[in-house]
């Protein structure tokens, strides 16, 4: 009985099983809302739907799952290069944020579904639209967490490589750049999510395939269960990328995050 009871602790403490356990609360609660208000169907489809859903239409459904991939990993490499590129000209030069920084606080108030349909009628139906919807979510987010991570760097530590002798690239290579890779990876999480989203919305203003199609087809037709699943696929595929990015950061930055995973343990 002890073993098993330990078992079950170290189990509950894993990084899966709690919000997987979260998860599954949340479906009883919504299935027990469901029979208790007596919601119609139409309104919003039992669980029991959604995973008969999945398991029946599932390979239809990953198979439009692929292109939105692909369109959020373009995105999002789009706007991890451009972002960090435009990230060092701000935090390198006062007259470059002045000019800059403004305008692309400034761009984060146009509604990014009112710019969508101009890469329809600029690139055609494709998958230009959707990268570059995915690019425009996932954009500001990298340039703000990286501007603030090579900002946060101790003057004592460029001083330093000053008295050293170090030259301007080797200062930004050894010091500036390892110093704000927290950051940087802190916005990048930020946009691989939005990243999704963005795709999403580039395949609802101009795309005859991917998920956000199904989404729309799904609604205009009433399929919630579909909607749902197609909902689902988008939330594992976001959480996947998100997993893929935090494995990579761990082997980037190991200092940073064996830190971390020490004070979630010892919680």
């Amino acid at each position: 009985m002890a073993t098993t009871g330990n078992f079950l602790q170290r189990a509950t403490r894993s990084a899966w099983v709690r919000p997987v356990l979260f998860l599954v609360l949340l479906i009883v609660l919504w299935d027990i809302a469901i029979r208790i208000f007596r919601i119609p169907p139409y309104q919003i489809p039992k669980p029991a739907d959604v995973l008969l859903t999945l398991w029946t239409d599932g390979p239809q459904l990953l198979a439009q799952a692929v292109p939105t991939t692909i369109a959020t990993v373009q995105g999002f490499l789009l706007s991890a290069i451009f972002g960090i590129g435009i990230a060092v000209l701000i935090a390198g030069s006062r007259t470059i944020e002045s000019y800059v920084y403004p305008l692309l606080v400034f761009s984060q108030s146009i509604p990014k579904i009112a710019i969508a349909p101009l890469f329809v009628v600029w690139f055609g139906f494709g998958m230009m639209p959707k990268v570059l919807s995915a690019f425009l979510l996932g954009f500001f987010p990298v340039v703000v967490s990286a501007v603030q991570g090579f900002k946060s760097v101790e003057p004592e530590m460029l001083d330093l490589a000053r008295a050293m002798e170090a030259k301007r690239f080797q200062i930004f290579r050894m010091v500036s750049f390892p110093h704000a890779m927290p950051a940087i990876f802190a916005g990048l999480k930020v946009s691989i999510t939005l990243a999704v989203v963005g795709a999403v919305v580039g395949e609802f203003v101009g795309s005859n395939n991917g998920l956000g199609f199904v989404l729309q087809r799904s609604i205009g037709n009433f399929e919630l269960p579909t909607m749902f699943a197609a909902l689902v696929i988008l939330s594992l595929i976001g959480v996947i990328l998100f997993w893929i990015l935090d494995v990579i950061e761990r082997f980037v930055i190991p200092w940073h995050a064996s830190q971390r995973q020490d004070v979630i343990v010892a919680a």
